[in-house]
């Protein structure tokens, strides 16, 4: 029987494979082959295969007889975010940050392991290091990267810590899983992170996280200033709070200040 036309370019274990992602959830963080099979509505040897497959590819992670995403899904979304409208909301109030504060002004969401820089507002080229649009950092390094991993549920952040690999970039440099893990709890209570000369010596950074509708952080909102130039006391009493007005300002424009 020959296949009706609209199906000849339809890929089923594509629609499995995903299937099989969108089964975790909040209230289902960690499945078994069994229970993924009875939410997807898959037999267990289709389920087997994919869950396998997801795990080589780095998608998911085996906790015993259970499975569990990792921050590699992330990844997935990361094009869709980047051509939404988030930049063309952003951007005005990056300009601004940039024009109050004389101080370059990024805006970044996760991928994997990174914090992938979407727009950037430079004041001046004062810095050795001069990231782009497109460029990748460290997040477990970065104020950027904290921001977003914090976000994460715990279970994604224990995978992130698990896993990711924490080479010291600089003298100041937290490497260790459990100190890092105690500045994402700080990070995701007091709304703001903030880093000295971890990613590199000299440079100091601070970001705030953007929400949108549901209230997850799609973003980061950062600003990076040299260590000579701007004191401890200009950072968190002059810079920090223009920085986190504006990503609240930006959340707000994208729905989060009027969730139900």
């Amino acid at each position: 029987m020959v296949k009706p036309v609209e199906d000849k370019d339809y890929i089923q274990s594509l629609e499995r494979g995903l299937s099989v992602i969108l089964a975790f959830s909040d209230h289902h963080p960690k499945l078994t082959l069994g229970q993924v099979a009875e939410l997807t509505g898959l037999s267990r040897p289709t389920v087997r295969r994919i869950v396998l497959t997801l795990e080589r590819l780095g998608y998911l992670r085996v906790d015993g007889r259970q499975f569990a995403l990792t921050p590699h899904v992330l990844a997935l979304g990361h094009a869709y975010l980047s051509s939404l409208n988030l930049t063309e909301v952003a951007r005005p109030y990056l300009e601004e940050v940039t024009r109050a504060t004389g101080q370059t002004c990024s805006l970044a969401t996760l991928a994997g392991a990174d914090a992938v820089l979407i727009a950037r507002v430079p004041d001046r080229p004062v810095l050795r290091m001069t990231p782009t649009t497109g460029t990748r950092l460290p997040a477990y390094a970065t104020s950027t990267g904290r921001v977003l991993l914090a976000d994460l549920r715990d279970a994604e952040i224990d995978g992130f810590l698990a896993t990711a690999s924490m080479p010291p970039l600089t003298a100041h440099t937290i490497t260790d899983p459990e100190r890092l893990r105690a500045v994402l709890t700080l990070v995701r209570d007091q709304g703001w992170a903030f880093e000295d000369q971890e990613f590199e010596e000299g440079v100091r950074s601070l970001s705030a996280p953007i929400h949108e509708s549901e209230g997850r952080v799609v973003a980061a909102l950062s600003m990076s200033v040299p260590a000579r130039a701007v004191s401890l006391e200009t950072i968190h009493a002059d810079y920090l709070p223009v920085v986190v007005t504006a990503a609240r300002e930006i959340s707000d424009r994208l729905g989060a200040g009027h969730r139900s």
